[in-house]
């Protein structure tokens, strides 16, 4: 499979669970927080990581937008990338057809990112999952959240 099919069979399961393409990547926004994802392309080979970033308003005194900045900038507030589990889907080497590997990623979008943006819409759904242990918070972001 060829980069801007595997972009594009991407875009499409992202539009179908309600993330909006802008700026080469895609969006989920709610009152309190915009998630943003990014398919990275791998230096060595032809396999992508999905960048998971979460931007949390109103942190630091930002009042997030989407934007490209949002894309381009390394890590969000809060930053974690696919379960490894799903890694095959996003490497175009691994020997899969073109239904499976779309399969493989509506079943990330399904069991993962949709119910991650769900749960981590509000800084109390965030708050949450930190708790559980699902969700890692660096220190900056602990203190705006009010985790001790």
């Amino acid at each position: 499979m060829e980069s801007r099919d595997f972009k594009q069979m991407f875009s499409d399961v992202a539009k179908d669970n309600g993330f909006e393409k802008a700026f080469e990547g895609w969006f989920k926004e709610s009152d309190e927080i915009i998630h943003v994802l990014d398919l990275q392309k791998s230096n060595f080979g032809k396999f992508y990581y999905l960048n998971i970033k979460l931007f949390i308003q109103g942190i630091f005194g930002n009042v997030y937008e989407k934007s490209k900045k949002l894309v381009k900038t390394d890590v969000g507030n809060i930053f974690l990338r696919q379960p490894e589990n799903y890694s095959c889907f996003l490497n175009l080497e691994e020997p899969l057809t073109d239904e499976d590997r779309k399969k493989g990623l509506q079943d990330l979008f399904n069991n993962f990112i949709v119910p991650l943006s769900i749960n981590s819409s509000t800084k109390n759904g965030i708050r949450e999952l930190h708790k559980k242990g699902a969700l890692f918070v660096l220190p900056a972001a602990k203190k705006f959240l009010g985790i001790v």
